[in-house]
């Protein structure tokens, strides 16, 4: 007997999509928004003929589902994740701003902590291999400083950072054997 798809059953369907399609970032836009069509389609279909929750049901949860995705395109066993390499590439600058901004608090601290008004220019070296010098300039009790930029060492560590915490290599294409399973003769007829 053939159900009417209501609004409400189209919501109930569109939140598994949604909840389906954040689950399958890892995988290529194009695939996951065929992904996302087809099981729309899908849904609709079998909601028309059993009704929606008997549909959402037969389907199971989000989450099986899109492993079951996962899996068979791009195989078992760890995966890149390309959120885990993007939040190392936004949080990790934000941490260490923070150290260094504290290391040059400090460093400008020290040079206005006696209480004298010595005017001049000083040099700190920053954090060696991560930080350029820093030069603080002392006029009547207050401090500026210049200087302080991240090294080209600090970007690559930055990069190999998200590449490592996002197992980004794994994203690469794997060779292909040419050769079909089973033929091991090159060629050579038996």
């Amino acid at each position: 007997m053939p159900h009417t798809v209501s609004w409400l059953d189209r919501l109930r369907v569109e939140r598994l999509v949604w909840s389906l399609d954040q689950r399958l970032y890892d995988l290529p836009s194009r695939t996951r928004i065929a992904h996302r069509r087809e099981v729309r389609a899908n849904l609709l279909a079998a909601t028309a003929e059993v009704g929606a929750g008997e549909a959402l049901r037969r389907l199971g949860g989000a989450g099986e589902l899109a492993a079951r995705y996962l899996d068979a395109e791009l195989g078992d066993g760890p995966r890149h994740s390309w959120l885990a390499a993007a939040l190392f590439a936004l949080t990790a600058p934000l941490v260490l701003n923070f150290f260094l901004s504290e290391a040059a608090n400090a460093y400008q601290q020290a040079l206005t902590a006696t209480g004298t008004h010595a005017d001049g220019s000083y040099t700190w070296g920053g954090v060696t291999w991560l930080q350029s010098p820093l030069t603080f300039v002392l006029h009547e009790g207050q401090a500026t400083h210049d200087g302080g930029a991240y090294t080209p060492l600090t970007y690559v560590i930055l990069l190999g950072g998200a590449v490592a915490c996002g197992r980004l290599w794994r994203a690469l294409p794997r060779r292909r054997n040419q050769r079909r399973a089973g033929s091991t003769t090159d060629g050579l007829a038996l």
